[in-house]
């Protein structure tokens, strides 16, 4: 089952998942997959999946209908592939080696309740551009910019299904108005420290489909660390069974 470089990672509940150092997950993963809040009835795309670290996330309690996992990297698909063969879940999670703006009579238009994506940080250009090509499309908006994963989200939805993503503070205001440009409109948003005495390093934002304008809900800042360097209580709670520095 494992390729060479790769290995398993718990996930809790007896989940694992294949990762190997081209694809892995992050604490941002997490708490992407915990601010969505799928429920049993959803219908669910994760986009730019990766490994599959959040649609087998989601398997783990309380399961949503249906999940597609889309990662242009065939790699990465195979991997996910792999593990919801390993984890029995092949009749829950689709794994789709596709583009995700060229989706278009691969995945159906306007079924979903959820999609999620944790989409590149970095403008085009912008920063120390990654060496490797997995690690520039994941880092960098080098062939999906953030429009293009709200546009498809957007195409994704069903009315009033919702868009789950996670960013940096930089990029809030490009993501509120490309959400109101493709019909998806802001609805809860969080920010996230790493301790209570940093600057935000990332926003969690939630937008609905076809929504009425107003009433964003700003939830309480999550503070990931406390100033000794553990996890706050909050971040424990996410964490729940995950093994002790997953994904870190």
């Amino acid at each position: 089952m494992l390729k060479t470089g790769e290995r398993l990672e718990p996930l809790g509940n007896g989940i694992e998942i294949i990762v190997s150092d081209e694809f892995h997950f992050t604490t941002d993963t997490i708490l992407l997959a915990d601010f969505a809040c799928h429920r049993r009835s959803d219908r669910v795309v994760d986009l730019g999946t990766g490994c599959g670290t959040i649609p087998l996330l989601m398997a783990r309690h309380n399961p949503p209908k249906e999940i597609f996992g889309v990662e242009i990297f065939e790699e990465g698909a195979d991997m996910l592939r792999r593990s919801t063969e390993h984890n029995s879940l092949a009749q829950l999670i689709t794994p789709v080696a596709a583009d995700m703006r060229q989706l278009k009579g691969v995945v159906p238009f306007g079924a979903f309740d959820l999609v999620t994506c944790n989409p590149p940080y970095k403008l085009s250009g912008g920063g120390v551009q990654s060496r490797e090509e997995h690690e520039l499309f994941a880092r960098h908006e080098h062939t999906c910019t953030l429009e293009d994963v709200i546009s498809t989200g957007s195409k994704l939805l069903q009315f009033s299904g919702r868009l789950c993503i996670c960013q940096r503070p930089e990029r809030l205001t490009d993501a509120m108005e490309l959400m109101r440009k493709y019909d998806v409109e802001p609805k809860r948003l969080r920010l996230v420290q790493g301790k209570s005495s940093k600057a935000p390093k990332l926003f969690l934002l939630e937008g609905k489909r076809g929504s009425k304008q107003g009433n964003l809900v700003v939830m309480p800042t999550l503070i990931v660390e406390n100033e000794d360097g553990g996890f706050t209580r909050e971040m424990t709670d996410i964490y729940g069974s995950y093994r002790d520095g997953a994904g870190s």
